[in-house]
């Protein structure tokens, strides 16, 4: 069975930092396409960045441009968003979310999500 648990959330003053963890069980990472989305009250969930498990792709949503920065582990299966530079607009349930293709099947997991709130 497969799980996700992210950790490192928590409250950050603006123009703070924190790093978030996403461990994984039941999934080798380097076989996935690593992702963190978040979710804030009232707004849809939205794709934050992406590690695309061939060629080592990143992908950000332009808000967090220059800010974020995803990365992975793969022997610790383990992947990472760094955040730096928090704004109140980053306020959010973060989600780590991966994906895998398995002879032609796709197979997608999320976390149970970690809050971060960004406010002084």
């Amino acid at each position: 069975q497969v799980q996700l648990v992210e950790s490192g959330g928590g409250l950050v003053q603006p123009g703070g930092s924190l790093r978030l963890s996403c461990a994984a069980s039941g999934l080798a990472i380097d076989s996935a396409t690593m992702s963190w989305f978040r979710q804030a009250p009232g707004k849809e969930r939205e794709l934050v960045a992406e590690s695309t498990r061939t060629a080592g792709i990143t992908n950000y949503a332009d808000s967090v441009k220059g800010r974020f920065t995803i990365s992975r582990d793969n022997a610790k299966n383990l992947a990472y968003l760094q955040m730096s530079s928090l704004k109140p607009e980053d306020t959010a349930v973060y989600y780590c979310h991966a994906v895998n293709n398995i002879l032609g099947r796709v197979y997608s997991y999320w976390g149970q999500g970690t809050q971060v709130t960004v406010d002084s």
